[in-house]
């Protein structure tokens, strides 16, 4: 389980993050959801260990990790531009960490996970041949095969739309279950974070304004700011939104 405690964070004496508490279950998928500049990236960077918090503690599976440096933690993250590198096939974009790390997955893992992500048919291709959605598995198999302790994924499905952003929803979902793998993702589309996640956590500026299960935020926002957030902010959206939980 990871669990902050009391996080906080400011920048030039300006307040990010303001007493920021909660757990995160082994396996679970929690978004982290709110408006920009709302400290949801901030949040993400503090859990991989690019940012120092300025207070507050955070702990997994009981070892506090506050002061742990990004590479000792053994999180991970698939990054919104992907962050491939050009002058690699797929393949060897999939397998660059294992250079330094080769005992970390074997070649039968590596191939199982290339053909959960769909990625056989495309490993010969160059980064620019490849669809977005198609890039997006690419860095999610390179993540994967590092093992990570939690998976981070900072605006996943933002550049792709359609049948092409279902199918990596539900990648990612078949990832967290089969691997029993804890993603943490941020968003800022209620829509993605709702049918998405096991838990949602929104975030108003720099503190939490609500944590629980969508049905519980689409049933019980716990103030004005959540539905006109959820709600109101996608008024296109609301009954596709409300079909998915009507019979719960």
């Amino acid at each position: 389980m990871l669990e902050l405690k009391h996080i906080k964070k400011s920048f030039n004496g300006n307040v990010i993050l303001n007493d920021i508490s909660l757990d995160v279950k082994d396996g679970e998928i929690v978004s982290i959801l709110g408006p920009s500049g709302s400290g949801k990236t901030t949040l993400l960077n503090l859990i991989l260990g690019i940012t120092d918090s300025d207070g507050g503690e955070l702990i997994y599976n009981g070892q506090d990790l506050t002061h742990v440096s990004m590479e000792q933690r053994g999180f991970n993250i698939v990054f919104q531009d992907y962050a491939l590198f050009p002058n690699l096939n797929a393949y060897q974009n999939i397998t660059y960490g294992l250079k330094n790390k080769p005992g970390i997955s074997s070649k039968e893992e590596v191939e199982e996970l290339i053909d959960l992500l769909g990625l056989r048919d495309h490993l010969k291709k160059r980064i620019d041949q490849l669809s977005g959605g198609q890039k997006q598995r690419v860095a999610i198999a390179r993540t994967m095969v590092m093992k990570p302790k939690i998976l981070l994924m900072d605006e996943p499905l933002s550049a792709l739309d359609g049948v092409i952003k279902e199918s990596i929803k539900d990648r990612i979902r078949t990832i967290a279950r089969e691997f029993h793998l804890t993603t943490i993702i941020v968003t800022h589309d209620p829509e993605e974070a709702l049918t998405l996640s096991d838990r949602v956590l929104i975030i108003n500026r720099g503190r939490i304004a609500q944590y629980g299960t969508p049905e519980e935020i689409i049933r019980k926002p716990s103030d004005g700011f959540i539905r006109e957030f959820i709600l109101n902010q996608l008024e296109i959206k609301r009954n596709n939104i409300y079909s998915l939980f009507r019979n719960c």
